[in-house]
């Protein structure tokens, strides 16, 4: 398969399993998709935005399931079809993975070639801060475009968001290999990038791997537990430069598996 049809395969996360007939069934385009995503799920880092106790939160609220399994919950909470908005205390909670995860799968079962990004966005509370999005096929322009299916009226209005989230700038969201690039190449600076107060070049790499992961049909992997990481372990080896430029300008290519060491000691 070949150019970007080969984003048109479901993975293991983005198979939505039983639930393909309902979602064949749903409106067609991006802002209608985006909208019925905002309706059923809910953001753990922002629960307080909705009204919602975060302490009282499910405990896989800030794990990625798979889309099956995202939606089997969102059906638990609330039986009605997916096209029906929920309140946020009946929606499912996850993170900025799930939404992109899931506008992905609703695109690949209507045959539009889909993925899911790692990478940084400008339009939150950090500088450039860690961040998943769908990346879609567009045939009319033969170019991938970005989506936000997380940015609803609350975040909108909160972060003075004013693009539309179908059609994402590319001024508002860098892919982890060109942020790394761009560092390499000291037109940006590495503390402007993170997650939180952990910042710099170091997870710059766990992003860069992450990207790599999630374009051969990985959108989890050992690199999600970067918090476990000792701090004397946040630091990149100079024999690992090559192969991080390497996948950052190529983070496409074929996947190389490659060992979180960290996470054994």
């Amino acid at each position: 398969m070949e150019g970007a049809d080969r984003w048109l395969v479901h993975s293991h996360m983005s198979d939505p399993g039983r639930h393909a007939g309902a979602i064949a069934a749903l409106p067609a385009g991006i802002g209608p998709l985006n909208q019925i995503i905002q309706g059923v799920l809910v953001h753990a880092d922002w629960a307080r935005e909705y009204g919602l106790d975060e302490t009282t939160l499910d405990p896989t609220a800030r794990r990625t399931l798979p889309i099956a399994e995202r939606l089997d919950d969102v059906l638990k909470r609330d039986p009605r079809p997916f096209d029906v908005p929920r309140t946020a205390d009946k929606r499912s909670t996850g993170t900025c993975r799930d939404f992109a995860l899931a506008l992905c799968s609703f695109l690949r079962c209507r045959g539009v070639p889909a993925r899911v990004r790692c990478g940084f966005a400008a339009y939150f509370d950090g500088e450039w801060e860690d961040h998943w999005v769908c990346e879609y096929w567009d045939p009319r322009t033969s170019n991938w475009r970005l989506s936000d299916a997380q940015i609803d009226h609350v975040l909108r209005q909160r972060n003075r968001i004013e693009f539309d989230s179908a059609d994402v700038p590319r001024q508002f969201f860098m892919p982890a290999g060109e942020a790394w690039l761009k560092c390499r190449r000291a037109e940006a600076d590495p503390g402007a990038f993170g997650h939180g107060s952990v910042t710099g070049g170091w997870f710059l790499k766990i992003n860069v791997l992450r990207d790599h992961y999630v374009l051969n049909g990985r959108e989890t992997s050992n690199w999600d537990r970067w918090r476990e990481a000792p701090q004397h372990e946040r630091s990149i080896p100079d024999v690992e430069m090559e192969l991080l430029d390497d996948l950052a300008t190529h983070p496409e290519q074929p996947l190389i598996e490659i060992a979180a060491d960290w996470l054994e000691r």
